[in-house]
């Protein structure tokens, strides 16, 4: 996650939606917040915001979903490995897309720490790419909208809600290896 919303900030007021659409692309949530606040300063046109931080969310979706579709396969094994995609992650993720992919997409998009992984491997699985948009386009208009809230009403605190943004998603991951490790080891248990 970046830390510079500072320089975010200032990015968006001096060159308005022209410089949000890539900035929401690479980091979303943050940006969303600042981009709400400087429409609340009406620097910005809060429709256009909410359009651009959407429509951005949905691309960069697309474009992980297409690098587990297609560049996957290709990619190097360490460099995987360094994108937290090992062999075993990959195969549990695309097993588990059979049965319950729609779930995982929104779980992928709701908790931000698990989404790069979980939109590969919807690619990965080769979920068919309408139902992925139409999945993603219904979890990202309430995230997104939620960010939109948040910059609203608390935009001016923009640099703590980036910390918070950020420890929110260790948390989530430490929870989510608690939990995994809870279930590894339950099911090794009940084999035993």
């Amino acid at each position: 996650m970046m830390t510079l919303s500072p320089d975010i900030a200032l990015l968006v007021s001096t060159y308005g939606i022209a410089a949000l659409a890539p900035l929401a692309l690479v980091e979303g949530p943050i940006v969303t917040v600042i981009a709400a606040y400087l429409a609340s300063q009406s620097l910005l046109v809060l429709w256009q915001v909410v359009m651009v931080v959407v429509l951005a969310d949905l691309v960069g979706d697309a474009l992980l979903y297409w690098v587990g579709r297609t560049a996957l396969d290709r990619m190097s094994v360490p460099w995987r490995q360094r994108l937290g995609l090992s062999d075993a992650r990959i195969a549990g993720l695309v097993s588990a897309f059979h049965t319950k992919g729609t779930a995982m997409l929104v779980g992928g998009k709701l908790t931000h720490a698990a989404g790069f992984a979980v939109l590969a491997a919807a690619g990965a699985a080769r979920m068919p790419f309408g139902k992925f948009l139409v999945v993603n386009l219904l979890a990202t208009i309430p995230k997104s909208l939620a960010f939109v809230g948040l910059g609203l009403l608390f935009g001016g605190a923009h640099a703590q809600i980036a910390a918070w943004l950020s420890a929110g998603s260790v948390v989530v991951i430490g929870v989510a290896v608690v939990l995994l490790s809870v279930i590894l080891l339950w099911k090794k248990g009940q084999r035993a």
